[in-house]
């Protein structure tokens, strides 16, 4: 098992390879050429700045039972398909019973956008969603995924 940081703007790296550590789980930090960034503890990888470039990468290495941090529905959705356990920044796991209401949400806010509508941005990061965020790692990371706070689940 390893854990896969989609890193580009990721605010939970260092919560991450915390969590990691006590696990002896090794980490790796995925960003292209705009947002590389190296910390210790994990090892970084960089590629060329592209569309995605991130995103394939990562699904490639990816193995079923890996973590992998991400905040993209797309990829998460891909990596549910491989086996894989996406969690996102704040803590919520994608599973195969929330993806596609997710992916559905996206699709419909990138049509109101495309149409000339606005859509409401994100909430401003509070500093329990890292708690969360530690919380349900380190349950993935322990094996109790399925206790890790089911309502946070599916909180968007």
């Amino acid at each position: 098992m390893k854990i896969l940081v989609d890193a580009d703007g990721c605010p939970v790296v260092a919560e991450t390879i915390a969590t990691a550590r006590r696990y002896g789980i090794p980490v790796t930090l995925l960003c292209d050429t705009a947002h590389e960034m190296h910390r210790e503890g994990a090892e970084t990888v960089i590629v060329s700045k592209g569309a995605d470039a991130v995103d394939f990468l990562l699904v490639n290495r990816v193995s079923p039972g890996d973590i992998v941090v991400t905040q993209d529905y797309g990829l998460a959705a891909m990596v549910l398909a491989k086996g894989g356990r996406p969690i996102d920044q704040n803590g919520r796991l994608y599973t195969e019973d929330n993806i596609d209401g997710l992916l559905m949400s996206r699709y419909v806010s990138k049509k109101v956008r495309d149409a000339g509508g606005r859509m409401k941005g994100p909430k401003k990061r509070r500093p329990e969603a890292n708690l969360r965020f530690e919380r349900n790692l380190d349950a993935l990371l322990s094996g109790f995924a399925e206790e890790a706070a089911p309502e946070e689940r599916n909180e968007e």
